[in-house]
């Protein structure tokens, strides 16, 4: 009970008042990987009529309250440590947006920050830093009443600008005319230096309007995995495609399409419109999809300095590790253990190759609770769908792989479904092969208990490797150790053999 009531304590929220959505977002604690125990939001459409009127309509204001009021009763009976809200380019642009803001505070218990402009556009690139390793690129938030660009390079952040092309804010002043909306985006996108300098490196789409676009493409595609953060098409592609919504949306084809909200639906050809100017003119080489904005851009910027210095996918694969494995000492004597065997088999390895491999070992257990017959597929799908960032799908894929060998072993009935295969290159399907045949006879040995792994070494004379255990071990010693490491040895080109001493 005691500890249950230090994780409550523990918990923040975000409530983020957007020109389109009201949302709640509860996480379980300020951490560098940010878990989410409950996310909700109500389309509420605040910014549909600031630009016309200057006003936030009356029936959207009700929405957005009755919305609130929902929010802060969830927030007490989940007992939420500390709520956090703020509200973007509707409330601060609209005459009456103080006023909506005064009764919202009373209902929400909390100071309401009106992020400016320019704060939006740092808060948003926040978000993909602590959601994208190292990005090299412009960031762009689509929110309703407002487009935020600003350039990021790895932690680096430049000055932001923002404009006001949000999908409600251009369907206001276009009148609902795609053909007005482009003159508009054409001449507000006439002297925007930022666009400039994203030729040849990545854009960052970020916003629940581009996410819908997102959603499409994955649909039309056939795509493996439906993992919205980290999906990236190529500029071409994604310019064809972008043409291609802006006819069917003209001709009302997407109407019927259940993946997108009735809501988003009407807003589509304004996000196509705004993404196709921004690959003509900026000449970006892909368009990444992130799910990681403003609201985790707000929680990054809380933390100190060496939190932000952390990693966020080891960060998640730490907590899966301490969540679900046996024993999450063993996972770092794992890591250790597989830093000697990379040096003994001299195998090739990048910086990312050995990032990845250390956050395999993280997560090689987490499946030991699933019926043995279902170890592999279930892991496999844990992994790539996981709700974690830092990691693009190849990525995701490869580690997914690395855990389902470890699991399924080698058998041709045993073969991860195609899917998943098609992420990765074949040198990855064999490095996760090879990772995978590591981790059995790691895990074989020792029963994922910590203190075995440090007393069985590596060695290799010529073409032989050798698995040397030390003399209090020699009775884990068994043919079934012996034939795994064997098939591991194959696997880096040697013959294998169990050393007692």
């Amino acid at each position: 009970m005691v500890a249950r009531a230090l994780q409550r304590a523990s918990s923040v929220a975000v409530i983020d008042i957007g020109s389109n959505s009201v949302r709640l977002v509860v996480y379980e604690s300020l951490t560098r990987s940010l878990v989410t125990i409950f996310n909700e939001k109500a389309l509420c459409g605040l910014g549909r009529e600031v630009q016309s009127t200057g006003l936030l309509a009356k029936d959207a204001v009700d929405k957005a309250l009755v919305a609130l009021r929902r929010f802060r009763a969830l927030c007490k009976i989940m007992k939420v440590g500390r709520v956090y809200a703020i509200a973007t380019a509707a409330a601060r642009d609209a005459s009456n947006g103080p006023d909506f803001i005064a009764a919202a505070e009373k209902i929400c218990g909390c100071e309401i920050q009106i992020i400016s402009g320019p704060r939006e556009a740092k808060l948003s690139a926040l978000g993909v830093i602590s959601g994208v390793h190292k990005p090299n690129g412009l960031v762009g938030d689509m929110g309703g009443g407002s487009l935020e660009l600003v350039d990021v390079r790895g932690n680096a952040v430049r000055q932001g600008i923002t404009l006001p092309l949000g999908g409600l804010a251009l369907q206001d002043t276009s009148k609902d005319s795609p053909k007005r909306a482009e003159r508009i985006v054409t001449k507000a996108f006439a002297d925007v230096e930022q666009l400039k300098a994203c030729a040849g490196r990545n854009f960052y789409a970020v916003g629940g309007t581009w996410r819908a676009l997102a959603r499409l493409h994955i649909l039309q595609s056939g795509y493996p995995l439906k993992v919205m953060h980290g999906y990236t098409i190529p500029a071409a592609d994604a310019l064809s495609f972008v043409r291609r919504v802006r006819r069917f949306a003209s001709a009302n084809v997407l109407a019927d399409i259940e993946t997108i909200t009735e809501a988003r639906q009407p807003l589509l050809i304004y996000a196509a419109l705004l993404l196709e100017h921004i690959i003509r003119i900026g000449k970006p080489k892909a368009i990444v999809f992130s799910t990681y904005g403003v609201r985790e851009g707000l929680f990054y910027e809380m933390l100190s300095p060496a939190q932000r210095a952390q990693d966020g996918l080891v960060g998640a694969a730490e907590v899966m590790n301490q969540l679900h494995s046996r024993s999450a000492r063993h996972a770092q004597e794992l890591s250790d253990w597989s830093d000697h065997f990379v040096r003994i088999a001299k195998l090739p390895e990048t910086e990312d190759d050995r990032r990845l491999r250390r956050v395999a070992c993280l997560l090689s257990d987490i499946g030991w609770r699933v019926h043995p017959d279902h170890r592999g597929e279930q892991t496999l799908h844990l992994i790539t769908n996981g709700n974690f960032g830092s990691i693009d799908h190849h990525g995701r894929a490869f580690l997914a792989l690395c855990v389902y060998y470890r699991y399924a072993g080698f058998s041709a009935e045993n073969e991860p479904p195609d899917i998943v295969r098609a992420l990765v290159t074949p040198a990855q399907v064999e490095r996760a092969r090879l990772l995978g045949a590591l981790f059995r006879v790691a895990h074989l040995i020792s029963a994922a208990q910590p203190g075995v792994l440090p007393a069985a070494r590596f060695t290799v004379q010529d073409r032989k490797m050798m698995l040397v255990f030390e003399h209090r071990l020699v009775d884990l010693v068994a043919d079934r150790v012996g034939s795994r490491f064997k098939q591991l040895a194959r696997l880096v080109g040697k013959s294998g053999s169990i050393v007692r001493r």
